[in-house]
């Protein structure tokens, strides 16, 4: 038995490693994604945003996000050892009648680790909404408070499911009311897009995007071939996102459920693209690469919550609602003259919200009024501490570049240089 469950701890933590580096890898997506999608003059800047969040979030994960999202007050002093999980496991395996170990076994280190690249993924939701328009610096004060303490609050509230989970402002954890959000549509994605969404309306919109008159004028990104790299990136890194949140893989059970998530994840991105791409032809005349992307994005945001239980054809249905739903969100959004670049406000806010209300059409044991609960309680904290947090910065430093900086770009206003020196001309 030894043997066994040392071999199933040397699995489940290399498979829980190989899934978090899948997710890291997503923030490369991000990057690309936001540099093909915002013009040339904004591609050093927003590629500097999304490393530098990377390493924020990492530090500020470590130092105190942990602790409160876990209790796993251990970071600072050093990880627990893997012969003591073993060992605990064996305890557990002795008492149990079957002779197995009942949950996961894997290195406390690789946990944090899996963890901390959800947290980054969340912030780089953020970071191409206010793309184009915002000062770098106060970005990255905000993305402090983002991943230090807003996130890891909320996720207190859902994964933390053990006895001394923190209660939701002190009431309830939302698990108790039959709330689910398996690989996190609502607790990463809409969240994130709450931070992202609270920004936008204090920073407000680009010059030129909006006419006196109501009009969209359509500001296209410089380069749409990177924007499709970042796209297949986070398509791929998705598969660590949603078969991580298994946990473990070191059982046949466990085997088969990593498998059927890997099929879902990547049938509801294939329905999400081409749902997409049919509604912009139907609304536009014309094939959106740019709609496209985003449906992909779409379908994968709203198969996170709940990628288990459905069957393949179902996901696939679930990834084309979320599909057809982003391309409307973006044009619903612009005519509230709410400027988001990417889109990322409707990928990730308006589809995590659908992921979740997906859930208990194949998972039984979800309640829709338990997922409305959740759904409220995420958006309502991080939108209301994301809006105090982004006043204080706008009332103290600013967010937002002066006019002349916008005009020139931010690539030179705030970083010195440019993303592509030979193509200005100068």
């Amino acid at each position: 038995m030894d043997q066994v469950l040392e071999l199933q701890y040397a699995l489940d933590t290399f498979y829980f490693l190989v899934c978090g580096a899948l997710v890291m890898w997503m923030a490369a997506g991000f990057s690309m994604l936001e540099a093909g999608l915002v013009r040339s003059k904004n591609t050093a800047e927003i590629l500097t945003k999304n490393v530098a969040l990377f390493a924020i979030s990492c530090i500020m994960y470590m130092v105190c996000g942990y602790e409160l999202m876990y209790g796993g007050g251990y970071m600072l002093s050093g990880i627990a050892g893997g012969e003591t999980l073993v060992a605990d496991a064996l305890t557990a395996a002795n008492e149990r009648e079957d002779g197995f170990a009942g949950g996961a076994v894997y290195s406390s280190a690789s946990d944090f680790f899996f963890q901390v690249v959800f947290v980054a993924t969340a912030m780089s939701i953020v970071s191409g909404a206010v793309a184009e328009r915002m000062k770098l610096w106060s970005f990255l004060l905000f993305a402090i408070v983002m991943t230090g303490i807003i996130y890891p609050m909320e996720g207190a509230w859902t994964w933390n499911n053990s006895d001394g989970a923190n209660p939701v402002f002190g009431l309830y954890h939302l698990g108790e009311l039959g709330f689910s959000d398996f690989a996190g549509s609502g607790i990463v994605h809409m969240a994130g897009a709450a931070a992202a969404l609270s920004g936008v309306l204090l920073l407000g919109a680009r010059k030129g995007k909006y006419g006196a008159d109501g009009t969209v004028h359509p500001i296209p990104g410089a380069n749409l071939p990177l924007a499709t790299l970042g796209t297949f990136i986070l398509w791929m890194g998705w598969f660590g996102f949603n078969g991580g949140s298994v946990l473990k893989l070191g059982d046949i059970a466990s085997a088969n459920s990593v498998a059927m998530v890997f099929l879902n994840t990547n049938a509801a991105a294939a329905g999400g693209a081409v749902a997409a791409l049919v509604a912009a032809r139907v609304l536009f005349g014309k094939a959106d690469l740019t709609m496209l992307l985003n449906g992909a994005l779409a379908g994968l945001v709203a198969i996170t919550a709940e990628p288990s239980t459905p069957t393949p054809l179902v996901a696939t249905v679930f990834g084309a609602i979320g599909g057809v739903l982003v391309v409307f969100s973006i044009v619903f959004l612009d005519k509230l003259k709410i400027d988001d670049p990417v889109g990322a406000i409707s990928v990730h806010g308006t589809c995590g919200l659908l992921g979740l209300m997906l859930v208990p059409v194949t998972n039984p044991d979800v309640s829709f009024s338990g997922q409305l609960i959740g759904a409220a309680t995420i958006f309502g904290w991080v939108f209301a501490t994301s809006s105090i947090v982004w006043f204080l910065i706008k009332m103290t430093m600013g967010i937002r570049v002066s006019a002349e900086e916008e005009y020139e770009g931010v690539d030179i206003g705030e970083c010195g240089l440019e993303a592509y020196p030979e193509f200005t001309g100068k």
